[in-house]
């Protein structure tokens, strides 16, 4: 009997050695931290207020007539994608999966909660991507102001979060494809820039011309508008590029001080060339030029130092610039450039992370570093991304057109797309700006006979 006992014990002891290391093997739980749950907080509420920057940066570069109109383009977003995203395009983009698509395990937020996700709350990691999907389809809008309709759009950028936004943001962010590759994109330059790039030159394609266009100048109304668009923009997006680091740590500051620097040299570059070009350096340009700094840094926001940062800032000025130049002088229509910007200053900015990458600053050697490999690895992500937007955005838009009239005709465009599509109108005389209901505002205006009034008195 003592020694059947004796033997289970010794038994009991050698298995329990054997687990030991097991245990000790074994991850820890995710565990909450405060510290970057604050910080990313913080950084949604930031990613956020891009939305209304890219309203303001758009609606101060259109006429007077479409300034509502491009406004409510970016700001219906938050309404349509916002929700589409959380319904649906969050699964698709995070949940585990194959590599091509997430599954379904979080669809209608079914286990988003607020345990730990990596050190934040899940429910914040879900509301931060949210933000991210909600601006990246506003960029769209930029290409197809001032002609296109206003429900045919919103369904096109609900379809295009699902079938293209969320997909993408998979392959490279949620464990597919082209992150088990080792392509690099820290805050979004594949995923939301030449991804909304791309797009909006398709449906700028697609939805065809302006009344106007190549017949008149289409001036801006309001620069001021549009420096205040950029402002908040650079502001927003120390959420978007140093928020991406998910917590409030060493990669988050390398983060913010390279977005911080980038688009300084771009604007320094920028406002060079206009010099040269033009003689004069532009408030327009300038704008433009911190919008580009910023698109060209994100990918490499925490892979890259701040001293490369500054080069790429300034030699991402380049061929945004060039392609603006070149881009007026085809029949292509993209109103606000957003090929220019964000396509091309995306495709800038992925194939410079290849080149400027370090591991030291948290990414992976790039060619400069003596892993030319890593180019080629952005230049594929770079090429996916293109091939996969463009096809899949001609779908959803001739599925759309289909169906219904993509592009307002041209009365309605003459009149403006703030009236025919809002009712509103963004400036009147006198009152401000008034409900204007179709019917009245196709009448000819008479005014009403004058009344003399009685001397002493008040008409």
């Amino acid at each position: 009997m003592v020694s059947s006992v004796l033997s289970s014990a010794a038994l009991l002891a050698a298995a329990v050695q054997e687990a030991a290391p097991v245990a000790a093997a074994a991850p820890p739980a995710p565990v909450v931290v405060p510290a970057d749950t604050a910080w990313m907080l913080v950084s949604t509420a930031l990613v956020l207020l891009m939305t209304p920057g890219v309203a303001f940066f758009y609606g101060g570069l259109v006429r007077a007539k479409n300034a509502l109109n491009t406004m409510m383009m970016c700001m219906a977003a938050f309404g349509v994608c916002g929700v589409v995203w959380a319904l649906l395009g969050y699964t698709l983009a995070f949940a585990p999966g194959g590599s091509w698509l997430g599954g379904l395990d979080f669809a209608l937020l079914n286990g988003v909660g607020v345990e730990a996700h990596g050190t934040i709350p899940h429910a914040l990691f879900m509301a931060y991507q949210a933000s991210f999907a909600v601006v990246t389809a506003t960029l769209i809008a930029g290409a197809i102001v001032d002609r296109m309709r206003f429900g045919p759009y919103l369904v096109f950028i609900a379809l295009w979060t699902i079938f293209v936004y969320a997909p993408v943001a998979h392959w490279v962010w949620g464990g597919g494809w082209l992150a088990k590759l080792g392509v690099l994109d820290f805050a979004g330059g594949t995923v939301v820039h030449i991804n909304a790039g791309i797009a909006a030159t398709v449906a700028a394609i697609v939805v065809g011309k302006r009344k106007d266009f190549g017949r008149q100048a289409m001036l801006p109304h309001n620069v001021p508008f549009a420096l205040l668009g950029a402002a908040l923009l650079y502001f927003g997006w120390f959420g978007f590029n140093a928020g991406s680091a998910l917590a409030a740590n060493g990669s988050a500051a390398a983060a913010f001080a390279t977005t911080m620097l980038a688009p300084m040299a771009t604007l320094c570059v920028w406002m060079g060339l206009d010099a040269v070009r033009t003689k004069r350096a532009t408030a327009v340009g300038a704008a433009t030029a911190i919008v580009i700094g910023l698109v060209v840094i994100t990918p490499a926001a925490g892979f890259v130092s701040p001293r490369s940062a500054i080069l790429m800032g300034a030699l991402g000025a380049l061929p945004s610039y060039y392609a603006i130049v070149w881009r007026s002088r085809t029949r292509l229509d993209d109103s606000l450039d957003v090929l220019a910007g964000h396509g091309v200053g995306g495709i800038t900015g992925a194939l410079l992370t290849g080149v400027f990458a370090e591991a030291a600053w948290g990414g992976t050697n790039g060619l400069l570093h003596g892993n030319p490999k890593q180019f080629v690895l952005q230049l594929t992500g770079v090429v996916a991304t293109i091939v996969y937007s463009a096809v899949m955005s001609f779908v959803l838009l001739k599925v759309i057109g289909a169906a219904t009239a993509l592009s307002a005709d041209e009365r309605a465009q003459g009149r403006g797309m703030d009236i025919t599509q809002h009712g509103e109108e963004a400036y009147t005389h006198g009152e401000g700006a008034v409900l204007v209901l179709a019917d009245v505002a196709a009448a000819p205006l008479t005014r009403p006979a004058t009344v003399a009034a009685p001397a002493g008195g008040v008409a």
